[in-house]
């Protein structure tokens, strides 16, 4: 979600026109099922808010020496300059990417891969 999503003005939002229920037209995304009216409602998932992580890198520590950190502490991470960064999405890895450098000093992710679904083996 973006600001400009959550903060327009009421009058300036724009819905797609829904499908009509049982045209078997196809859409761009492939072809409509004969329960059409069913995926409606799909605009309000679009607003779910989801959970965005970027993993810079990890480190593990002793609570002792976790006590001890103070303003200007440095903690070692597990990862080099260079190497890729994750996405996770509600603590799932879904893509690497590299860090890049934004106008006004702000830092973004070039996303270099998709991580494929995996089938769990529980």
């Amino acid at each position: 979600m973006t600001e400009e999503t959550e903060n327009a003005p009421e009058g300036d939002t724009k819905e797609a026109p829904a499908a009509p229920e049982d045209s078997g037209a196809e859409g761009e995304g492939g072809a409509l099922t004969k329960h059409a009216g069913s995926g409606r409602n799909i605009d309000a998932m679009l607003n779910v808010g989801l959970q965005v992580q970027i993993i810079l890198g990890r480190s593990r520590m002793p609570i002792a020496q976790l006590l001890k950190l103070t303003r200007g502490s440095v903690i070692e991470l597990d990862k080099k300059i260079g190497d890729p960064v994750e996405v996770m999405i509600n603590d799932r890895l879904v893509a690497r990417g590299d860090l890049v450098k934004l106008p006004g000093d702000r830092l973004g992710v070039s996303l270099t891969e998709i991580v494929k679904d995996y089938v769990s083996e529980e």
